[in-house]
């Protein structure tokens, strides 16, 4: 127990030892004493120990004064006189006053007065005088031999063994200097401070959370592998392929339009005919007609290696798709159907008069009178995947679906007025007109000029007749270039001749393509009220009736040498 004024040691040493001079145990424990605290008597006499409040000193008493409000942390100190053997000493001009020792009296200070004031004013205490900081002499019955200094030997370290506290089994072998063993007060230390031996830390090891690690350590690196493996197989290995040209077993894969690489692939493995979209991308590439592969439905075989499948996609006998050309009639492309879908003759022709209504048309295509084909016009000219088994309605409805969307891009039901006709129905029916009579693309645009002009009310030419042979032919539904005398032709009794009636049909003739319609939308301006094709390359164009015949004449004769 650490007593007011004295040190922490542990009791006065032996008056009787002679190691501390000859002036024997009284004499060093009187010096001691004075040096230490002055002409007190020995605190450690048969005094009651008492505790901070309560300290008594044999030689003196300390007097505290109460505590002053005015002068927080200062307590004020009673004078005290000289004490004997010692001058009076100043510091920084004043007076050093440690308060008033009178020999004789005792008096208590009760817990929780304030402390003596500093003898050093503001500075802080002095250590160095302290029982702490120079322990007093211990006697002969306590004193320790000074240990004798063993001979180093240089021995190799041995590596520090690793001590997570993961791998612990919670046993802290650090020595707090609190145990048991001698010297272990709070001024001495463990041993390995007083030069013994210090303790060998226990190996503990969790094994099981070894293991737990070794196995988690051991799952990731095998998942990294597994994805570096399919990263590095993806970037710079071949990818999964099937060998030959498959099984027997045949499957229809409906490719769309615009379908690229990727996507193709997609389809093709996910009916069983390529391994891999890598292996089947990557013959694609390799092959130099590989991006010519088009929308349509292809019957190919299971389990086909990608440059086989490549190879058939580009063969045209495995394409199941329908291509209707430009300006074909209606009656053609049933037939078409019917063929492809190995149906009756006439199956797709009576649904489609059947169904008409429910097929898709637009409100302004519907409710025209003395019409051949309700269809007619809007079967428009593309390719369609036609699979094997499908129903004639469905692929009218993908026909009807493709016109429209192309109709409206360029938007015919607004400018249909802009050319004085009454309707989008109508501006169909002229560029089904301007597709079959103009024959050639590069005409399209005059063919165009001239039936606006035959259409006008003051045509002093035809008398707003339009008079072409193709709409002879749909009548008839033939395709020839002597359709017979106009004499002849204005005797047949029907709303498409066009040599007998005056205007537009009752609906188009053809089903037109978008070269036709924008012509249609477009016209050349001219004056030009005749036309004929003398060849491919030539077609020639007349005001007059009388022009026009000696363009006729050389027309039969450029017949001849071909030998039509």
């Amino acid at each position: 127990m650490t007593e007011y004024g004295r040190g922490p040691g542990s009791e006065p040493w032996h008056p009787e030892d002679p190691a501390y001079g000859p002036q024997g145990w009284e004499g060093q424990q009187a010096y001691y004493q004075q040096t230490q605290y002055g002409n007190q008597q020995d605190p450690y006499q048969q005094q009651p120990q008492q505790g901070y409040g309560d300290q008594q000193y044999q030689g003196g008493q300390e007097h505290y004064a109460p505590h002053d409000p005015q002068q927080q942390g200062v307590p004020h100190q009673q004078g005290v006189p000289q004490q004997q053997g010692y001058p009076q000493q100043t510091y920084a001009g004043q007076p050093y006053d440690t308060g008033t020792w009178d020999t004789g009296q005792q008096a208590a200070m009760p817990y929780g007065a304030h402390a003596p004031a500093d003898p050093y004013g503001a500075q802080g205490p002095d250590l160095y005088g302290t029982p702490e900081a120079y322990p007093p002499p211990q006697p002969p019955g306590r004193r320790r031999a000074e240990p004798e200094q063993e001979p180093v030997h240089a021995e190799p370290e041995e590596p520090e063994e690793e001590n997570h506290p993961f791998f612990s089994d919670g046993d802290d072998d650090r020595d707090d200097g609190d145990g048991d063993e001698p010297g272990g007060s709070r001024r001495g230390g463990g041993q390995g401070r007083r030069g013994g031996k210090p303790k060998k830390k226990k190996k503990s090891r969790n094994g099981l959370a070894c293991l737990v690690v070794a196995l988690v350590m051991a799952g990731g690196a095998s998942g990294v592998a597994y994805f570096g493996y399919q990263f590095w197989q993806g970037r710079f290995g071949e990818a999964p392929d099937f060998a030959g040209d498959g099984t027997n077993e045949t499957v229809q894969v409906e490719i769309p339009k615009g379908a690229g690489g990727y996507e193709i692939a997609a389809l093709l493995v996910e009916n069983g005919v390529v391994k891999s979209q890598g292996a089947f991308v990557s013959a694609q590439e390799k092959n130099p007609a590989g991006k010519n592969i088009q929308d349509g439905v292809y019957t190919l075989k299971k389990g086909m290696s990608a440059a086989s499948a490549v190879e058939a996609m580009l063969d045209p006998a495995n394409r199941n798709a329908l291509t209707i050309p430009e300006g074909k009639r209606s009656a053609y492309i049933y037939a078409q159907i019917d063929k492809k879908l190995e149906l009756k003759p006439g199956t797709t022709k009576s649904v489609a008069t059947a169904k008409a209504k429910s097929l898709g048309l637009p409100a302004w295509a519907t409710g025209h009178p003395d019409l051949k084909d309700p269809l007619e016009g809007f079967l428009f000219p593309a390719s369609y995947p036609v699979a094997k088994g499908a129903k004639p309605e469905d692929v009218l409805k993908k026909m009807v679906a493709r016109a429209n969307a192309e109709y409206g891009k360029l938007d015919i039901e607004t400018k249909a007025a802009s050319l004085g006709l009454k309707s989008p129905w109508e501006l169909l029916t002229v560029a089904s007109l301007v597709q079959v009579e103009g024959k050639y693309k590069h005409d399209f645009d005059k063919v165009s000029r001239v039936v606006y002009n035959r259409l006008k009310p003051n045509n002093i030419e035809t008398v707003g007749r339009l008079e072409f042979d193709s709409t002879i032919n749909y009548i008839k539904e033939e395709s020839t270039l002597d359709v017979g005398t106009v004499a002849d032709l204005r005797k047949i009794d029907d709303p498409y001749n066009t040599y007998d009636i005056k205007g537009l049909t009752p609906g188009p003739i053809s089903n037109p393509g978008v070269d036709a319609i924008k012509s249609a939308l477009n016209p050349t301006p001219g004056p030009w009220y005749y036309f004929v094709s003398i060849n491919e390359d030539k077609t020639v164009f007349s005001v007059t009736n009388e022009e026009h015949n000696r363009n006729v004449e050389q027309y039969e004769k450029e017949r001849e040498k071909s030998g039509q």
